[in-house]
């Protein structure tokens, strides 16, 4: 592969000597028009990576707050095809912040595999994190994908042993996720000593950037894990802050995309500083 947006912006980050803030927002919540409003701000707001759930009815992997996030976009008409485009319109205002889509095989199977890649590819793509398409499925997505120039990012765990690691790297690109907790997103903090050692671990067998994400929510969490790593992800709470801004009936107010923005920031100042 040549190198994409997220290998230049891990190098770039590198360079600086700091870590990568990534933020996690579900497309299409509360409604297109706003998650694209969210998305646009996130940049100046100090989000260096931008994870875009797609939404799905059956998010095994995830916590209450997420989960509740894809009801809010499905049940306001978010498909798959809406979230491409999300990044579509996205990239006429960015074209540097890598893009990365993250969620579950079903709704890609359906739209059809090569069809989905194409149209990720000319979108602006960056990225795919399919959390239950596993390594011994990669002629599946994950090699028609870096054949596009689309990294494909993989999740290690608390639980990927020594034996299963290297199966895991395989076909790696762009980074390594390292899910910090067992268990779904949002729903245990994480314990920093123990991330660092794991992520070291990690870190002993491939020479990719080293991600960490689940139970972070606070600026002082994200200074602790990111200290050890070469980055954090936080998502939960990022969704929790739109649920939180919207009205009794479930729609976005004029605080929606600030709520965002305001918690991006905060969240980005403990990330530097790690």
């Amino acid at each position: 592969m040549k190198q994409s947006r997220i290998d230049k912006r891990f190098a770039a980050l590198s360079e600086e000597g700091r870590p990568a803030f990534v933020t996690f927002v579900m497309g299409g919540d509360p409604d297109f028009e706003t998650s694209l409003n969210i998305l646009k701000n996130l940049p100046s707001a100090g989000a260096d990576v931008i994870e875009i759930g797609m939404p799905f009815s059956d998010p095994m992997a995830d916590g209450p707050a997420i989960q509740l996030a894809g009801q809010r976009a499905l049940k306001n008409g978010q498909t798959l095809a809406k979230t491409i485009e999300l990044v579509r319109q996205f990239r006429e205002h960015e074209a540097d912040t890598p893009i990365v889509l993250m969620g579950y095989y079903n709704p890609i199977y359906i739209y059809g595999n090569e069809r989905f890649l194409d149209d990720a590819a000319s979108a602006g793509v960056d990225g795919l994190i399919i959390v239950d398409l596993p390594p011994e499925a990669d002629d599946e997505l994950c090699i028609p994908a870096m054949e596009r120039g689309i990294n494909f990012i993989r999740l290690a765990t608390p639980t990927t042993d020594e034996k299963r690691l290297p199966t895991v790297l395989n076909n790696t690109s762009g980074f390594v996720y390292y899910v910090s907790i067992t268990g779904i997103t949002g729903s245990a903090a994480p314990d920093a000593q123990n991330v660092a050692v794991s992520v070291e671990r990690i870190k002993q067998k491939t020479d990719l950037p080293v991600v960490v994400g689940f139970g972070v929510r606070t600026p002082e969490q994200a200074a602790s894990i990111a200290a050890a790593a070469d980055g954090v992800v936080v998502g939960s709470a990022i969704v929790a802050a739109v649920e939180n801004s919207l009205d009794a009936e479930g729609k976005a107010t004029d605080k929606t995309v600030s709520a965002v923005s305001d918690l991006v920031s905060d969240l980005a100042g403990g990330v530097r500083k790690a």
